[in-house]
Order: structure tokens, then C-alpha cells, then sequence
């Protein structure tokens, strides 16, 4: 058994805190559980002081909403957002409204599913703007709950990134997972040069060969070995360790092109990973052809701090617009946007 809830509990409401449960008590004791409210879900703050964010987590919570007496308006999934408006008004990005007590206990996920999930494509956004039209993969699942895979792995796509390790996330995103090969796979060979040769007989055609070349000596003599070894085969070499090894990162990846270039391997790209933030990357982009990023770089405490605020209505009111994502009367919901247009 893991440590996480089920969707039967989430839906039930029992991920929620529990002064929510007992002011559904008092409002239910006094005759006020039916009060209607106009309840918006703004940013009050966003990560590192960032002047903008992008929405997901939107149709996670319309379905939580699916089925309760309230009318939900809500921007579309990855929509940019600012937290305050040009008046210094707090942007809405969700409101909802009916009685009170029909989604009192539900403030607490609809927060959670909304600020994780913005905070996550807001950091591939600016990930992506960094890299600016390298290609970008996530490999942001290893160092958090496995449970959150697909869900890291769609906020970064939506965010902009280009695609996914994880297989759950890919097969989520209806996409074909990307990676290389790990450093366990070489050393169990003992030999950087037998273990590429036999990734390279094992593993479909249809995956890129990129051969990790950093395990044993530097990255120049490993990159050198790795296409001697494979010659045309090989699509690129990834190079893993910028944060152990001494020197100036980017002037190694100068390094290895030049040797790989003298040696006719023009085709051959490099793919960088480890410890890569905005500013690494920004500084990289000029060097190396990709890039895979990690969970310090997209999902550690990069939360999208979300707040509920209240008005209370004496009636319903009929809307006069509706935005993309939309329940009305707890009907049935549309199929949420898929990412790639989310990301457009």
C-alpha cells in the first residue's frame, strides 16, 4: 500500500482539512448550508517573485466539480496569467458559485490540484523560453512521489516542454516516452564501449541512440569512443555531470564538438542533463542541442500559492460570459483540452 489517496477519497472529500467538515456542521445546524456564494480562485503570490504563470490543473479540478450544484467558470488550460491585473486587482482564474455547503470541503484539492500543477508548467515555460528552440525533455520524476509522474509530466508538456521519460506521463499524453540510457547500465558492463554496442543490438531502431559518455573517463575521450564505436548510428552522446566536474561546462561542450566536427561526426548532436536550471540552460543553449531537466528544476516547492475569496450573493446569477472550461448546473463537463494545444 502507498501513501497516497485514492480518487474515491479525493472525490469524497477526504483529503480536505477539517474545519471545512466542521463548518459544513454549524452551516448545516443553523440553516445556512444552501447560502450562495460567488467563490474566486486567485494567485496571491507565484514563485521567486515571477511576474507571470501558466494554468493547468484546470480539468482535474472540473471533474472533482463534476456533479455538484455549482456553476464553474475557469480560464483554459495553459492560459499565461498574471496574478494582479493592470488595476492591481487579483486576476481570477477560476470562480465558482452555488451553495456553499455543496463544495465547502472541496477548497482544500481544488487549491492543491491547481497550484502544483501551474507551478510545475510554469517553471517548463520559462524552461522552455531559456533553452529557447533547443529541444527540451522531462526527466522530473525520479526524486518526487511516483504517483505524481503523469501529473509532473503533463504540467511540464503543457508548459511547453518537448516530451517525457516517464512512461505513465507518456502514456497519459498519448506520446512516445524519450530518454537515453543510465550510468547503472555501463558500469554493470564494466565497459562504456560493450554496454552502447549492446544497447545498440537490443533496443528497437526506431529509438535514437545516445550514447552517455561520462561514466568512466572524461566526456572529450568518451564522445570520441562513443562515435568510433557507432559511427552513422549515432544520433547524439549525452553528457550528465555539470555540477561534479571542474571547469567551465559550456567550454567543454565546445571541446567535445570540436572533436567530434574533425572528425566528420557533424551529424552527431549533444544532449545535455543534471542539475541544469534557467540560467545554465539559457548560457548552454548556444552550445549543446538538448537538454533534459529534472524535478530541481521544475517541481521542488515551485508552488503557485492559491487563495479562495468569497462573496456572498442573496441569488443565482446568470452569467453573462463563460471562458473554456466550464460545468454548469453539475452537467456533465467537455473533455479537457489536450496539451499540445494548450501549449500553443
Amino acid at each position: 500500500m502507498f501513501h497516497t489517496a485514492t480518487d474515491a477519497e479525493i472525490e469524497r472529500g477526504d483529503t480536505t482539512d477539517v474545519y471545512f467538515v466542521r463548518a459544513e456542521q454549524v452551516l448545516e445546524a443553523k440553516g445556512l448550508a444552501a447560502t450562495n456564494v460567488l467563490a474566486e480562485i486567485t494567485a496571491s503570490s507565484l514563485p521567486l517573485n515571477w511576474p507571470w504563470a501558466i494554468l493547468s490543473g484546470v480539468d482535474e479540478q472540473v471533474r472533482l466539480l463534476e456533479g455538484k450544484p455549482v456553476d464553474v467558470d475557469a480560464l483554459p488550460e495553459g492560459t499565461l496569467f498574471r496574478p494582479r491585473a493592470v488595476n492591481g486587482f487579483r486576476t481570477p482564474v477560476m470562480n465558482v458559485e452555488g451553495p456553499y455547503a455543496s463544495f465547502c470541503r472541496y477548497e482544500t484539492p481544488l487549491l492543491g490540484l491547481i497550484c502544483q500543477s501551474s507551478g510545475i508548467s510554469t517553471a517548463a515555460a520559462r524552461i522552455r523560453k531559456a533553452a529557447r528552440d533547443k529541444p527540451v525533455i522531462n526527466f522530473g520524476t525520479r526524486r518526487l512521489h511516483p504517483c505524481l509522474s503523469p501529473l509532473i509530466g503533463r504540467a511540464a508538456y503543457i508548459g511547453g516542454l518537448d516530451g517525457v521519460s516517464s512512461l505513465a506521463a507518456a502514456r497519459l499524453l498519448n506520446l512516445t516516452p524519450t530518454g537515453t540510457m543510465p550510468h547503472a547500465l555501463i558500469v554493470i558492463f564494466g565497459d562504456q564501449l560493450e554496454a552502447w554496442k549492446a544497447f545498440d543490438e537490443v533496443v528497437p531502431r526506431d529509438v535514437s541512440r545516445i550514447a552517455l559518455v561520462d561514466t568512466y573517463y572524461d566526456e572529450k575521450t568518451e564522445a570520441i569512443m562513443a562515435v568510433e564505436a557507432l559511427g552513422e548510428k549515432l544520433w547524439g552522446i549525452r553528457l550528465d555531470t555539470p555540477g561534479s566536474r571542474k571547469g567551465d561546462f559550456s567550454e567543454i561542450i565546445r571541446e567535445v564538438r570540436w572533436e567530434l566536427d574533425i572528425r566528420g561526426f557533424h551529424h552527431v548532436k549533444i544532449f545535455v542533463s543534471g542539475g541544469l536550471d534557467e540560467k545554465s540552460l539559457s548560457e548552454l543553449s548556444e552550445v549543446a542541442d538538448a537538454f533534459g531537466v529534472d524535478q530541481r528544476t521544475l517541481a521542488t516547492l515551485l508552488l503557485v500559492n492559491g487563495y479562495f475569496f468569497f462573496i456572498r450573493i442573496p441569488f443565482r446569477r446568470q452569467p453573462d460570459f463563460s471562458l473554456t472550461s466550464s460545468v454548469k448546473g453539475g452537467a456533465t463537463h467537455p473533455s479537457p483540452p489536450s496539451p499540445p494545444s494548450a501549449r500553443q
